[in-house]
């Protein structure tokens, strides 16, 4: 049975599982992104299996259109907004998904938080340079923490700008005041948390709705001097909007864990302004998740060969939306 893992990019696959469980493994792991629909289709040709990480690679309609003998994909975690399950469903694909962890993200959320307000890359390469101080940072007690969205990560990132002694407050098109107090924190408009956070930091589930949710008037109501932090989904930001906002310096920076698409092209804009701090989207990349992913994509496996599949992800209209 020839299982192919996409987008490998650390080669983890065989690092984290036992896959000599599987009788008759043909395991095939790609490192690299393959952004064509039709060399990749051409790199499934004999596979029963593909393996998704995460939201890596699109599998439109027209994927499995082109796709001959694949039967079962597995995605890491439980819900995959870029592959159409419908249709895999309709070619008679099982899709089937793992568990993970959220923790990882909300600690990288205060990474880049710290990255950008303390100049941590700026300063490591002036003292690789055999510099010194040239930069002044901006502590976090006292300034205020706005988080737009107030899921599960959400919430870890408040107990966090709350223990730095922060004011923290949120909004979300949903959120309740329960909620909100629930979290220890105060629920605000939109406008308020723009006009007056200093640290504004996204966790929001991204739909049609919410594409865009911060846009270009949104930046012009920010501080000169706030940052903006995104470890959800590239497309929650007008990227057009936050590239001229930190040219022209309507805000002070960003951190970035995510992009409209990834990878991140290399002559993209954001990777040469000196204001922002990049991550290539690894918010749940550590070996704690990557664990529990390829454990469970050879438990699903086997699950599925023995005719009792678990883990299985449903078509979007029977779905429930995951909390962002």
């Amino acid at each position: 049975m020839r299982v192919v893992v996409l987008d490998d990019y650390q080669n983890a696959a065989r690092q984290f599982a036992d896959w000599s469980v599987i009788p008759d493994l043909d395991l095939v792991s790609l490192p690299e992104h393959i952004a064509d629909e039709a060399t990749l289709a051409e790199q499934l040709v004999g596979a029963q299996v593909i393996v998704a990480m995460r939201e890596r690679t699109r599998m439109p309609a027209s994927l499995f259109d082109r796709l001959t003998g694949v039967e079962l994909v597995v995605t890491t975690g439980l819900s995959n907004a870029v592959i159409d399950i419908a249709a895999a469903v309709a070619h008679g694909i099982t899709v089937c998904g793992t568990s993970g962890i959220i923790t990882p993200t909300s600690e990288l959320t205060w990474g880049l938080i710290h990255a950008v307000t303390r100049h941590i890359a700026a300063d490591d390469a002036t003292m690789r340079a055999g510099g010194w101080q040239t930069r002044m940072g901006t502590g976090l007690s006292g300034s205020r923490l706005g988080l737009i969205g107030l899921g599960n990560i959400g919430e870890r990132v408040a107990k966090v700008g709350l223990a730095f002694g922060m004011d923290v407050v949120a909004w979300s098109q949903n959120l309740s005041p329960a909620k909100a107090e629930a979290a220890g924190v105060r629920p605000v408009s939109k406008d308020e948390l723009l006009s007056t956070s200093d640290v504004i930091s996204v966790h929001y589930q991204l739909s049609d709705r919410s594409r865009g949710i911060v846009g270009a008037a949104d930046f012009a109501r920010m501080k000169r001097s706030a940052i903006i932090v995104n470890t959800s989904r590239g497309p929650l930001i007008d990227r057009d909007a936050l590239v001229d906002a930190l040219r022209t310096g309507t805000i002070a920076g960003a951190g970035l864990d995510v992009y409209d698409l990834e990878p991140l092209a290399v002559d993209d804009p954001l990777r040469s302004l000196s204001n922002t701090v990049l991550t290539p989207h690894t918010g749940y990349v550590v070996d704690q998740c990557y664990k529990i992913f390829f454990e469970h994509i050879v438990e699903d496996i086997l699950m599925w060969r023995a005719g009792t599949p678990v883990r299985v992800v449903a078509p979007p209209t029977a779905q429930t939306p995951p909390a962002h």
